[in-house]
């Protein structure tokens, strides 16, 4: 199959360059002109997607090399965004970085390609002017193949944008386009921030920043220009990733609120595809579980910025304990998994599973992994796989030992997560559409708890 999906993808020469700005600029602007507006972001982050979504109003999916097969990729990419009018990719970390110093495996850049998505390179112009020719020119000739059609510059002045937009249709023949810049906007700072912490009032602030951003993105950034290398996009090619469609629906609860925050949405949607209705709860505020469900889900997010209310709300934590015993499946990463444990830091939690969890000072076990399962349970046999990630700074005295973790590229190998028939639970996260025998896996456990409770 093919399917025509507008696209381009804005990618950073490096980390710090500005193209989270850069993107959230022509997304608002994008989005302000009525025009349907789909976002991505290269790599397994929750909070840009997130960003994506709630703060600008453009809806946002991941695209993960690591992940996802080649065709997978592309299916999400032309399932998502089939029908918009423009898709905006966000890479992530430098174009060419990888998952190893000297790889391209997992880049951006592997995005692109596998995608067939027009590049255009955000490059921070901040105390530089010729250089910045020098940089481009390494970025176009570092792989031949490398998708690179535009060219946009951040923290530059008006006048030294004129010149150097000459001199990059000079020298580089037409093989990249100047697409405009932003200048330097002390008033519109994204900070790396726990989304979760956004408050009202907060968010009302990010969204007159990013009216500020859209307004300057009209008035310097080429629009017209990004659209219409969005539109010459080649068609893009991908075969359907058929999930079954189950005859009946089970009823899923899935936590929801500032603590419970992570999830991949096409994994959610993968869920209702098969046929489930998914409950949204808050182990904050809600006193006990919703009624009448076949499943929990308690995704990742920040637990330890709320023990303290968490741990308050005993009923729900009883009634979640009483149904885990019962047999209830449930999936818990990472904090959801310390949700379940029996404390986090001084504050008592769920008690269902051992361990206590502790805040390292430190990113723990970071990056990509392979699970393997050592035993039959919820979510797959003995002995099948899943790619996952890890990023957390807390631990747990009992992290559980149901699969094998492989390290990405250096293969180090321990233990982690706590399963059984009914349960996953551990640190690590998935998508399942990295393979989506575990999201079948579930969906039958919950059709078996609703044949034995109704």
């Amino acid at each position: 199959m093919e399917t025509r999906v507008p696209r381009i993808l804005l990618a950073g020469t490096n980390s710090g360059c500005g193209k989270t700005t850069v993107t959230c600029a022509v997304l608002q602007a994008l989005v302000n002109r009525g025009l349907s507006t789909g976002a991505f972001k290269c790599g397994p982050d929750y909070i840009d997607p997130m960003f994506h979504s709630r703060i600008i109003g453009a809806k946002s999916a991941n695209l993960d090399s690591f992940f996802f097969e080649e065709n997978t990729l592309r299916f999400l990419l032309a399932k998502n965004g089939g029908g918009r009018e423009i898709n905006i990719l966000e890479g992530v970390m430098g174009f060419y970085d990888g998952r190893g110093i000297a790889s391209t495996q997992g880049s951006t850049y592997a995005v692109s390609r596998i995608t067939q998505t027009p590049v255009v390179l955000v490059v921070g112009a901040k105390g530089a002017s010729l250089s910045l020719l020098a940089t481009i020119g390494g970025f176009l000739d570092f792989c031949p193949d490398n998708g690179i059609r535009g060219v946009i510059l951040n923290q530059c002045t008006p006048s030294t944008y004129r010149v150097l937009a000459e001199e990059i249709l000079r020298r580089f023949s037409g093989r990249v386009r100047p697409l405009g810049f932003l200048p330097r906007l002390p008033d519109c700072t994204l900070e790396s921030r726990h989304l979760g912490l956004v408050t009202a009032a907060e968010v009302e602030n990010l969204r007159e920043k990013l009216q500020l951003l859209a307004t300057q993105a009209e008035e310097t950034i080429d629009l017209p220009g990004l659209l219409e290398l969005a539109a010459a996009a080649p068609a893009l090619p991908w075969e359907p990733v058929e999930l079954p469609r189950f005859p009946s629906s089970v009823r899923i609860a899935v936590a929801g609120d500032e603590a419970f925050c992570f999830y991949y949405e096409d994994s959610l949607e993968a869920l209702r595809e098969m046929g489930a209705e998914l409950i949204p709860f808050s182990p904050l505020k809600d006193k006990e579980l919703p009624g009448n469900i076949h499943g929990l889900y308690l995704g990742g997010g920040y637990p330890e910025l709320y023990a303290r209310q968490l741990s308050e709300n005993a009923s729900l934590r009883a009634g979640i304990r009483k149904a885990l015993a019962r047999g209830l499946p449930c999936i818990a990463e990472c904090g959801g998994f310390m949700y379940l444990t029996q404390a986090i830091g001084e504050w008592p939690m769920v008690g269902y599973l051992p361990g206590e969890c502790f805040d390292t000072g430190r990113l723990t076990r970071f990056g990509y992994v392979r699970l393997k399962a050592k035993k039959d349970q919820l979510l797959c046999r003995a002995g099948e796989e899943i790619r996952a990630h890890e990023f957390h700074h807390w631990d747990c005295t009992r992290p559980g030992e149901s699969f094998t973790a492989v390290k990405d590229l250096s293969g180090k190998q321990w233990d982690c997560a706590a399963a059984n028939e009914r349960l996953y639970a551990g640190y690590p996260h998935f998508h399942f559409y990295a393979n989506p025998s575990f999201a079948i896996h579930y969906y039958r456990a919950c059709l078996e708890e609703k044949e034995t409770y109704g």
